[in-house]
């Protein structure tokens, strides 16, 4: 029962970052814009995250959760700056949308690097976590619902329900997110009746940075190590997310639990009895570390045909088109 606990809590811990980035992705196409750098805006994230953690102490910065909210804050105004390098490609010079996110996410894992030496002084790349980072206190010998819920309970998890309801209902049920879709879906149209098309579609490239950037920070936390310039690919499985939940939150959220699940069985494979152990082969280990991908590709393989995709994302808009 403590296994199982504890891959259904660690299951809730690492779907938070690919929820937020999934949402972050969703608003952006939603808008009609193709964001594939969200790898790179979630290193972007984490390591200005990170850094507001490590430091916050010698700025005055308490050492409890406001320190942490102020790095959450951190990252995501810093995830949001970077995108305005694709809004402004993708939309002010109208470039190839996937050209752009493929360059975006080539630059943060070098400057991760660099940065980190520069302020920590040359051969030292990580960026650890503090310790008080963690809102759960644990007890050994605590219950199934303990573990699962206040084992691994961080501030990053809390907000991210928050976000997902506000995220579900903009959408949904406000002004700016029915013309948003509209400027995905149909921007001549959503011009003729006075929707400025350029500044919904900065908007959601900006959102998606704000929320790419604090999954990258939740992604740190979750894995708990530190940051080492990397994430691990999450940005690209958030994408994934995003198809296989068809651009709306409800499922996006399913998915993103559906898609952590298998990875934490591959974290937790030697731990599961009745799952094979592969003895006679090397680095066996790595056999689950692929699950959650190969489960990616396959979902996507049977799911790929019924996903509908906003008709104008990835298309420059032209006025003079109609």
């Amino acid at each position: 029962m403590k296994i199982l606990a504890d891959i259904l809590g660690m299951t809730i811990v690492f779907a938070v970052p690919l929820l937020l980035v999934a949402l972050g992705g969703m608003f952006s196409e939603r808008s009609g814009v193709i964001n594939i750098a969200l790898e790179g805006i979630m290193i972007i994230g984490a390591l200005f995250g990170t850094l507001t953690m490590q430091y916050a102490p010698s700025w005055g910065l308490p050492e409890n959760q406001l320190s942490v909210f102020v790095a959450i804050l951190v990252a995501g105004l810093m995830g949001m700056v970077y995108s305005l390098l694709l809004a402004y490609a993708a939309v002010d010079l109208k470039a190839d949308q996937t050209i752009g996110g493929t360059a975006l996410n080539i630059f943060p894992p070098a400057f991760s690097v660099i940065l980190a030496w520069a302020i920590q002084g040359q051969g030292r790349t990580d960026i650890m976590i503090p310790s008080w980072v963690k809102m759960g206190t644990y007890q050994k010998g605590a219950g199934f619902f303990q573990i699962m819920f206040v084992k691994n309970l961080y501030l990053t998890t809390i907000l991210t329900v928050v976000i997902y309801i506000l995220a579900k209902f903009v959408l949904y049920k406000t002004k700016f997110g029915l013309r948003l879709m509209a400027c995905g879906e149909h921007p001549q149209a959503a011009d003729s009746v006075g929707i400025d098309v350029r500044k919904m579609r900065y908007a959601g490239v900006m959102i998606s940075g704000f929320l790419g950037g604090i999954g990258g920070l939740a992604f740190v936390v979750a894995a708990g190590s530190g940051f080492t310039g990397t994430v691990a690919g999450y940005g690209f499985l958030g994408l994934a997310v995003m198809i296989f939940g068809n651009w709306t939150p409800s499922s996006i959220a399913k998915a993103a639990v559906f898609f952590s699940f298998f990875k934490i069985v591959g974290n937790y494979a030697t731990s599961i009895p009745f799952l094979p152990s592969f003895e006679n082969i090397s680095n066996s280990y790595y056999i689950y570390q692929m699950v959650p991908y190969l489960v990616t590709l396959v979902a996507l393989i049977f799911t790929s045909k019924n996903s509908r995709a906003p008709k104008a994302e990835g298309i420059p808009y032209d006025k003079g088109k109609r």
